[in-house]
């Protein structure tokens, strides 16, 4: 008999302090919409190991990461959404301005826990 091979864990934030608070971001794994964060929101999902892609879109700006999963790893990654040299000015200005989009996977933020 095979042993039974564990779900891993992937938990996105959005809790950074310098994040500008505005728009949602969208978060998606593999091309599927896990859902949107708002500031201070949180999203975690159990996903089976392996390769995976995940993609931020704060529907300026989107980046994508690709990582990979151990059996019961749990990944966790932040995103930030930050404001351009002139993105200020332009929200005063004419109403809106150009937002950024950043993930980072956080460093020695995984456990076996799953």
């Amino acid at each position: 008999m095979e042993p039974q091979q564990r779900t891993s864990r992937i938990t996105i934030s959005r809790t950074a302090p310098d994040d500008i608070q505005q728009r949602q971001i969208v978060v998606k794994l593999d091309g599927k919409r896990l859902g949107e964060l708002m500031y201070g929101e949180t999203i975690s999902r159990e996903v089976e190991p392996g390769r995976h892609r995940l993609q931020v879109d704060n529907t300026w700006n989107w980046k994508n990461v690709d990582f990979h999963l151990a059996p019961g790893e749990h990944a966790q990654f932040v995103t930030v959404s930050r404001g351009g040299r002139f993105t200020w000015f332009l929200v005063g200005t004419i109403g809106v301005g150009p937002m950024y989009v950043s993930v980072e996977r956080v460093p020695g933020a995984v456990d076996q826990a799953v």
